[in-house]
């Protein structure tokens, strides 16, 4: 077979990033064999999109040693500015040792000489170079700098941001908020258009809180984010163009990212050695750890909804933001059946909101699953709508003093958890999150669900052991007996309420006429929901 000539070769190599990303390896790796894999097609289209204006922003979170570095901070800077010579571009890494090494591996590839013939355009400017940034002799240029280092005067077209902390200061909160602040605010305001200028971020996750995690909390909406564990975690299916056509991968849970380089059971020896936590972050691309903290993700037990069938109560456990507002922290409600000595999460809420809208979001859910008793932690704001709330006509609550602090109250629950006693339905849009906070808890920023959830299991422990369901029930018949006698008041419903709650805790049915009967003095906060007095 002929062999094919650079007559032949060069137009593909300039028309297929893939191929030319090849052939920046052989440049910087002369003798290594190149292994090709379907990961780094998916992140050349992802690129392509970005340099043909289909997309201004991605994130990629890869294990190390990767190629990430080469495809995105080597190869694609270097095609970028062989097409468009003029583009100004800003490469950050963690230390400007690093950065500038980058900066010297695309120099090499720039002032090869295949890629002076593939981009006869795009030359170096002479004596315009430093060891991190050159200039092109159409006005281009590459500028290389560490995270918190100077970019006054320099504008760019692109913001390549690649490795942005060092494994060792991650779990440093100072330094997460240091580089977040700067990416944010300091890197991002360097685009010349920011309606056309493109933002790429290519790291291994390091924690809930990096780069990549606090941008998918503020700006998620406004980045493709691609994601490649070395170890699927879930079934995944990729699709891709190629030089052969549209290709579809499927990669099953439990396989290794790329084999040929990395299989199992290299990646295992790695985990043991970084840990699990590490690992599940740096390789796993999840900053949870896979065996978790306090609670284990096998000790979860899974329900369908017909299994519940009939239950004792319904319970709800609100941990109420410290300061509620749109931009303070999450308030979280936690929905639970209990059946026996099971207890069946069946929704959790998680939201942002002001005073007046968190009360009344309250009052909402607990119409919705028409809960028996509301939990409120009598702590912040808690205090508030514990006051509140019984003066609206809502009676359902139970203030909870927290005790002790959130760890040792989960630590003191977590024995439930792991008897199988906590399940979860197979399915729900707040699943994922919900388990990642348990089981990654103390780890993780936020744990408003791990304080809900501790709050009720507490509760259910000292309240719903059979000895206390019996006298609850006990209780709750004779204050039914002793209510009927006392019952004066006839009052109509407004529609679609299914029960009034009297001020002692009392739930009264309303029936298909609507009719009830109250004390004189639940009649008044009634008349305030909306019920109506009828005559005798």
């Amino acid at each position: 077979m002929k062999p094919i000539t650079y007559a032949e070769f060069d137009p593909l190599t300039r028309l297929q990033f893939a191929i030319f990303v090849q052939r920046v390896f052989a440049e910087l790796n002369p003798g290594v064999e190149y292994l090709d894999n379907f990961h780094i097609h998916v992140i050349i289209e992802a690129l392509e999109e970005m340099r043909l204006g289909r997309n201004q922003r991605l994130t990629v979170a890869m294990p190390p040693r990767s190629l990430k570095s080469i495809i995105i901070s080597v190869a694609w800077v270097a095609w970028l500015l062989g097409h468009e010579p003029g583009l100004r571009i800003i490469c950050v890494s963690y230390g400007q040792e690093l950065a500038d090494k980058m900066a010297s591996d695309c120099r090499q590839v720039m002032q090869s000489a295949w890629y002076q013939r593939l981009f006869p355009n795009t030359r170096l400017m002479p004596g315009r170079q430093s060891l991190g940034n050159f200039e092109t002799t159409a006005g281009g240029a590459r500028f290389s700098t560490s995270i918190g280092g100077t970019l006054t005067g320099f504008g760019a077209d692109y913001i390549v941001v690649d490795d942005p902390m060092k494994p060792s200061e991650a779990l440093s909160e100072a330094e997460r908020t240091t580089t977040n602040n700067w990416v944010q605010h300091t890197l991002f305001t360097r685009l010349n258009d920011k309606r056309t200028g493109r933002i790429v971020v290519v790291m291994q996750r390091l924690h809930e809180a990096d780069v990549i995690g606090n941008l998918a909390e503020k700006a998620g909406g406004t980045f493709r984010m691609l994601s490649f564990p070395a170890i699927a975690t879930h079934d995944e299916v990729h699709e891709f163009a190629s030089l052969f056509g549209k290709r579809r991968v499927l990669r099953r849970e439990g396989e290794a990212l790329h084999p040929d380089r990395e299989p199992l059971h290299v990646l295992e020896e790695q985990k043991g050695l970084l840990g699990s936590r590490h690992f599940s972050g740096q390789y796993l691309q999840s900053p949870v750890p896979v065996e978790g903290n306090l609670v284990k993700y096998d000790w979860f037990r899974y329900y369908h909804p017909y299994e519940i069938g009939e239950h004792d109560r319904i319970i709800q456990s609100w941990d109420p933001a410290s300061k509620v507002g749109q931009h303070n922290d999450y308030s979280v409600c936690t929905t639970w059946a209990i059946k026996g000595d099971r207890y069946y999460l069946i929704d959790v809420v998680r939201v942002r909101l002001e005073f007046p809208a968190l009360k009344q979001r309250i009052i909402d859910e607990a119409d919705r699953h028409r809960a028996d008793w509301v939990l409120i932690e009598d702590k912040g704001s808690g205090e508030s709508l514990l006051k509140d709330l019984p003066a609206s006509g809502f009676w359902r609550v139970r203030a909870i003093k927290p005790v002790k602090g959130k760890v040792e109250r989960l630590e003191g629950v977590s024995a439930i958890f792991e008897a199988g006693r906590v399940l979860l339905p197979h399915s729900a849009v707040w699943l994922e999150d919900y388990l990642n906070e348990l089981c990654g808890f103390p780890g993780l920023r936020h744990d408003d669900q791990v304080d809900s959830t501790s709050q009720a299991l507490a509760w259910f422990r000292d309240e719903g052991n059979p000895g206390g369901l019996w006298h609850y029930m006990r209780q709750e018949a004779e204050k039914r007996e002793a209510f009927h006698h006392h019952r004066t008041v006839r009052m109509r419903a407004p529609a679609g309420v299914s029960h009034f709650y009297c001020r002692d805790g009392t739930g009264i049915p309303v029936g298909a006429d609507r009719i009830i009967w109250l004390t004189e003095e639940d009649a008044g906060s009634a008349s305030r929901a909306g019920f109506v007095r009828l005559p005798e």
